[in-house]
């Protein structure tokens, strides 16, 4: 693939082969299964179990310290994490998008489709965090439409984006594109509120990024699943490390 669009998406200097549902295992399933037992992929289902044990809803975050420590940081530190909870919610949706209109839709082995939608489930409770974060800390609007405000958060938009919309990106791709997503992008900004928590500030902010952080780690550990040679025909991914070499 020797060019794409124009707004500094991956690029690939050799043809990708068109991929059939009949060479990944996880995209053709099994049209004669209709229960879950037995189990077939058991470490895609560990990964289900372990996730499913991990539910939790924001009505666990107490938030109702965070505003005095809030007012308590200087312009500097309120507008670092304002700008982070913007990227988050923006990351987030675009991670939902991908859910939506490709993963829960194209694969078919019952493990990875439990936990696809799992993870779209407990997606819609980090937009809920990040939605009522930004609404009791933020007061600036350009905010509340960072993809158009902030030209850093547009770029990482735009280049996730591409691993959705692209018509001739493909299953790999899109895995390895979503690990990026989730173990590059979020994890420096999870890093940054961990700060917070060391100098025993905003409680309530630290503990969900706790809890989502926790759940982005299982997204991303199960991608290591998702693409071994029993579950992945490694044809369908052009070149994993360029790929994420420009995510970086």
């Amino acid at each position: 693939r020797q060019s794409c669009k124009s707004n500094e998406i991956q690029c690939f200097s050799e043809p990708v082969p068109m991929i059939s549902m009949e060479d990944e295992p996880l995209l053709r399933g099994d049209p004669h299964r209709i229960t879950i037992f037995p189990i077939q992929y058991n470490d895609i289902w560990d990964m289900f179990k372990t996730a499913e044990a991990s539910f939790w809803t924001i009505e666990e975050v107490d938030l109702s310290n965070d505003l005095e420590n809030w007012e308590s940081l200087n312009d500097e530190e309120r507008h670092f994490i304002s700008h982070l909870l913007a990227s988050f919610v923006t990351m987030n949706r675009i991670v939902e998008k991908n859910l939506v209109r490709h993963f829960t839709k194209e694969v078919r082995a019952l493990e990875a489709r439990r936990f696809y939608i799992f993870q779209l489930t407990r997606g819609n409770i980090h937009f809920q965090m990040y939605s009522l974060l930004i609404n009791t800390y933020i007061r600036e609007e350009h905010l509340f439409n960072p993809i158009e405000t902030l030209p850093y958060v547009r770029k990482k938009a735009d280049w996730a984006n591409n691993w959705i919309d692209n018509d001739s990106a493909n299953y790999g791709e899109r895995v390895v594109a979503f690990a990026a997503v989730e173990g590059i992008f979020f994890s420096g900004s999870f890093a940054a509120i961990f700060w917070l928590k060391k100098r025993g500030l905003m409680p309530g902010l630290t503990f969900s990024n706790e809890l989502i952080s926790r759940d982005e780690v299982t997204n991303r550990s199960v991608t290591s699943v998702f693409i071994r040679p029993d579950t992945f025909n490694g044809s369908s991914c052009s070149d994993v490390r360029s790929l994420l070499l420009f995510g970086l």
